[in-house]
C-alpha cells in the first residue's frame, strides 16, 4: 500500500482536493480519505499529519459526520478546515452555534498571537470563507489564534498537542496566504519534505497501469482536449501494444473540431485513432430535450453505448480509459458520500450504472494545471496543452434548451468569431476558458430600420488556476465591443450580445 505524507478526511467540501493539490505544489504527497475512513486504514499510510476537511453539515445537527476518535491518540499533529474546525471545537467541548452573521468569500482576519501555524504571514490577511455556523466558545487548552469582525474565532490551536483550526479555506486561491499557511502545516509542524512531482506521478500511474491491465486490451476515448490526449499519451508510454483510441464525433463540436482532433493524434501524437461519426444518433436521442441533467446523462449512457459496440470488434477488451479530472468528480458525486452534486458531468454520473467496461481514470485525482503539467512531462507540445477546456458534452451544454442543428450551427458561428477575437488580441492565452452560451430567450432588435426579434448570446470568458473557483476575465471594452459587433453583424440569427459577471462560485463556469 502507497504510503502518504498527509491524510485528508473528506467530509465533503468542494474545495477537498484543492488542499491535496496545494499541498503537492509542495511537493508533499497528499491524499483523501472518506471522513469515516477506519482508524486502521489511516495508520497503515504512515501519514506524519491530518486535515480534517470543510464540509456542508453542522456538528451540531442530526446528519452530522464524524470521523474515527482515534486520530486525536495517534499523537500526529491535526490540521481542521472549516467543518473540520467545528468538529474540533465539538470534540474537546467548545460550543458551536449557527452564525448570525454568514461569512461567504473574501474575510479580513487579524492575528491575535505569533504561531506556527501562521509564521512568515503578516498579522492583517484575506482569506476566503464559506460557512454558516460558528465556534462561540473554545474549548479548553485551545487558544486564540486569529479573529474576523464576524467570528471571535477565526482560528485556534492547542499547540502542545499540535492541534490546529482554521474558520476560513487557505486551500482556495483568494485566501492570500493560505500557501503558506498549509506549508508552515505540512514541512514546520509535520516535519514533510519534498519529494513528489508530475514525474514521479506519471511514473507510479504507469506501474499501477501496466499491473492491472495485464494482457487484456484498454479502449481509451479521447474528445481532442486536453485531459483526454494526456491520457492517451500516459497509456501509450504504459502500454502501447493494448491500447485502442476511439473518437466519437457526437455532432456537438465545435467548428472544425473533427478534423483538428484525427490530425493532432496522426500527425502530433504517432497514435492510430479510430474515429466514429455517431451526430445523428445523439441529435436524435437529444431531441426535445430541455433539462441539463437529462442532457448530460443522455450523452454519457450514448458514449457507453457507442465504446461497446467498438469494442465488440476487437479482442479482449476489459477496460474503457477516460480523462476524468477532479473537479469532474467532486461536481457529480461525493468522494465519501458527504458532499452534495452540482451536476453530473457526462463521464461520471452521466454513466450508465451497469457497464460491460471497468475504468481506467489515472487524472481522476488531480486538476487541470496539473494534467498540464503531467502533459508537458509526456512531451505533448504546449499548442495542445494549453488549449481552452471543452466539456465532453459539448455544445448542449452551452445551448440553454432544445439541442437542434440549427441551434448549433448559430452557437458554431458565434464561437469561431469570439476564439478569433481572443486570439488576434492576444487574450486567448491570457485566459483560463472562453466561449458562447445560446440562450433561449429571443429580443427585440434593429437592423436596416427593420424590426428583428431574434436570439441572445452569453459571452462567457474566465480566469482561473484549476477550475474548482474562477472569477470572469476583465476584457477591454473594445475587445468586447469588437466581439459583439462582429457576432450581430455575422451570424444571421442572432441580434443581441451578453457578458457573464458571475464567479465560481456561486455560478459554475459552465450554464448547463
Amino acid at each position: 500500500m502507497k504510503t502518504a505524507d498527509i491524510i485528508i478526511l473528506d467530509f465533503g467540501s468542494q474545495y477537498t482536493q484543492l488542499i491535496a493539490r496545494r499541498l503537492r505544489e509542495q511537493g508533499v504527497y497528499a491524499e483523501l480519505l472518506p471522513f469515516d475512513a477506519k482508524l486502521d486504514a489511516i495508520k497503515a499510510k504512515k501519514p506524519k499529519g491530518i486535515i480534517l476537511s470543510g464540509g456542508p453539515a453542522s456538528v451540531y445537527a442530526k446528519d452530522a459526520y464524524f470521523c474515527d476518535e482515534g486520530i486525536f491518540e495517534l499523537g500526529l499533529p491535526i490540521l481542521g478546515i472549516c467543518y473540520g474546525m467545528q468538529l474540533i471545537a465539538h470534540k474537546f467541548g467548545g460550543s458551536v452555534v449557527p452564525a448570525a452573521s454568514k461569512e461567504y468569500g473574501k474575510a479580513e482576519i487579524s492575528l491575535a498571537c505569533e504561531s506556527d501555524l501562521f509564521k512568515d504571514t503578516p498579522k492583517d490577511q484575506v482569506v476566503w470563507m464559506s460557512h454558516a455556523d460558528k465556534v462561540e466558545a473554545l474549548p479548553s487548552n485551545f487558544k486564540l489564534l486569529a479573529k474576523t469582525k464576524s467570528s471571535e474565532f477565526c482560528a485556534y490551536a492547542d499547540e502542545k498537542a499540535k492541534i490546529y483550526a482554521l474558520q476560513f479555506h487557505p486551500e482556495v486561491a483568494h485566501s492570500e496566504f493560505g500557501d503558506a499557511i498549509l506549508k508552515n502545516f505540512a514541512k514546520f509542524i509535520c516535519g514533510c519534505e519534498s519529494t513528489w512531482n508530475m514525474g514521479s506521478f506519471a511514473k507510479n500511474e504507469c506501474e499501477k497501469i501496466k499491473n492491472l491491465v495485464g494482457k487484456d486490451k484498454i479502449l481509451c476515448a479521447v474528445s481532442g482536449g486536453v485531459d483526454s490526449s494526456v491520457v492517451a499519451a500516459l497509456l501509450a508510454h504504459a502500454v502501447p501494444k493494448n491500447l485502442i483510441v476511439v473518437f466519437v464525433d457526437n455532432g456537438l463540436l465545435r467548428e472544425g473540431e473533427a478534423k483538428q482532433v484525427s490530425d493532432t493524434f496522426k500527425t502530433k501524437l504517432g497514435i492510430d485513432l479510430i474515429s466514429i461519426d455517431a451526430s445523428k444518433i445523439f441529435l436524435e436521442r437529444l431531441s426535445g430535450v430541455i433539462e441539463p441533467e437529462v442532457k448530460r446523462k443522455i450523452i454519457g449512457n450514448t458514449f457507453i453505448e457507442i465504446f461497446e459496440e467498438e469494442a465488440k470488434k476487437h479482442k479482449d477488451v476489459k477496460y474503457l480509459a477516460q480523462g476524468t479530472l477532479y473537479s469532474d468528480v467532486i461536481e457529480s458525486s461525493s468522494f465519501g458520500g458527504a458532499s452534495k452534486t452540482i451536476k453530473s458531468h457526462h463521464n461520471v454520473g452521466g454513466l450508465p450504472e451497469h457497464m460491460k467496461f471497468k475504468l481506467i481514470e489515472p487524472l481522476r485525482e488531480i486538476f487541470k494545471d496539473e494534467v498540464r503539467a503531467l502533459g508537458l512531462e509526456l512531451g505533448l507540445s504546449r499548442d495542445l496543452v494549453f488549449r481552452h477546456p471543452f466539456p465532453g458534452p459539448g455544445l448542449a451544454i452551452r445551448i440553454m434548451g432544445e439541442v437542434t442543428n440549427e441551434r448549433l450551427e448559430l452557437l458554431r458561428k458565434a464561437d469561431v468569431v469570439l476564439r478569433q477575437e481572443l486570439k488576434s488580441s492576444g487574450w486567448y492565452e491570457k485566459t483560463w476558458q472562453a466561449f458562447c452560451v445560446l440562450l433561449n430567450v429571443n429580443s427585440v432588435g434593429v437592423m436596416g430600420d427593420n424590426r428583428t426579434y431574434e436570439n441572445a448570446v452569453c459571452v462567457r470568458v474566465v480566469d482561473a488556476s484549476d477550475g474548482m473557483t474562477a472569477s470572469f476575465s476583465r476584457l477591454p471594452y473594445e475587445l468586447l465591443e469588437n466581439i459583439s459587433r462582429r457576432i450581430i453583424n455575422e451570424v444571421n440569427g442572432i441580434n443581441r450580445v451578453v457578458y457573464d459577471i458571475s464567479s465560481k462560485p456561486p455560478a459554475t463556469i459552465e450554464w448547463e
